[in-house]
Parts: structure tokens; sequence; C-alpha cells
């Protein structure tokens, strides 16, 4: 008679893969893994071998060195998670401040339909830095101070585009940004124009001279 075999028991790699696993599925969507946020689970080496096997089976995307997040699975397939989603939760990690590019800010303000090539994203760091999402990137780039003022406000958005723009389509496009952003948001961009470049700051001052045309 034959011995049954007895039932194989879960290696230790198995058991912090899978603990790994499920903590991560506990994260929202972009949410970025590290090792040292598993400590508690193992040593640093084998949390490291861990998350690199887990990336290597799909079962987690790699964004950049040493950080991970989890694949969003819908009816659809697998998917890695959204850069803006990522970016968000970068943001409230506090490293570093990002904001949208000069290109994507005036394509979300309707002053271009211009739609960016890559996905960049402007931060106070000295180094560039790139993200992969599957087949997409995302760059950070540095960028002078003006450019995080307001930050993602309307407001913030417009002094990005407006000098992506340049000086003369920036002026060509003042009439109908002064129509698109809400007074309040037009008055926090006039309240900063003293930090903006002088080009820049002399034309918010003769549009603001100007007539204000009827919203429509």
């Amino acid at each position: 008679m034959a011995v049954p075999s007895e039932k194989a028991v879960p290696s230790e790699k198995t058991v912090l893969s899978e603990q790994i696993l499920e903590a991560a599925g506990k994260c929202p969507e972009g949410f970025l893994l590290a090792a040292k946020q598993f400590l508690a689970l193992g040593k640093r080496d084998a949390v490291d071998q861990a998350l690199r096997r887990l990336a290597a089976r799909g079962k987690l995307v790699k964004i950049t060195r040493g950080r991970y997040a989890l694949p969003v699975c819908s009816r659809f397939g697998t998917r890695p998670p959204a850069p803006e989603a990522v970016m968000g939760w970068l943001n409230q990690e506090g490293v570093q401040q990002l904001v949208s590019s000069g290109a994507a800010a005036a394509n979300a303000l309707g002053l271009t339909t211009q739609m960016p090539v890559q996905q960049i994203y402007l931060s106070r760091s000295r180094s560039q830095k790139r993200y992969v999402f599957g087949k997409q990137q995302v760059t950070i780039r540095t960028a002078a101070a003006w450019n995080f003022l307001l930050a993602d406000r309307p407001a913030g958005q417009a002094i990005r585009a407006l000098t992506w723009l340049g000086p003369d389509q920036a002026s060509a496009v003042l009439p109908k940004l002064r129509t698109v952003l809400p007074p309040e948001e037009w008055e926090a961009l006039l309240s900063v124009s003293a930090e903006l470049p002088l080009w820049l700051a002399e034309l918010l001052s003769e549009q603001d001279q100007g007539p204000l045309e009827v919203r429509g």
C-alpha cells in the first residue's frame, strides 16, 4: 500500500511573499511599497528578494528603484497603477513636492489641444527620476521655484501653462484664461505676480487693466 505524501509545508520565502501581498492588498491604488515597510516580517535581504520575486511573477509592479506597487485588476485585465495616483502618494509622503508640467496644465485649462507626448512632473529636487508604468514612463524634472506657487490650484496651473506657452502665445491666450479662471483664482494669480518672471508679471498687469469679457 502506498504511503500518503505529507502535505507540502510552505517555505519561509513563500510565507514572506504571501504576507507582503496580503499587506499590499490593503493599500489604495498607487501606494508605493518599499522593503523598509516590511522589516517586521523578515530581514532586509529576504524582503528585498521577496519583492523582486513578486515583481518577476507579475504580482507587483516595479515603479522605480526599490519601490513597487500592486497592479490593478479589472474585467479588462491587469494594468499598472495610474501615474497620477502614484504621484499623489509621493506628494503625500512629503519627500518632494510634485506638480504637473506646463504642457499638461495648459491642456487641463483648455488653452491648448496639444497632448503632452510624455508625462512630466516638476519637482524642487535636483535629481531627475523616471518612474515606469508598464510601457509608459513618467519623468520628474527639476523646475524653478515659481512653478510651485499655488501648487495644483487652477491659478498654479495657469502659471505653469503660461510660462510653458511663452510670451507670444501667453499674450494671446490670457483673455481666454481670465474668463476661464474663477474670480478668486484670477486674484490669486495676480497676488503672486511679483514672484513670476518679469515678462509674465507685465502681461498679467496689462490684462488686469483691460475690460473683463462676460462669461458665456
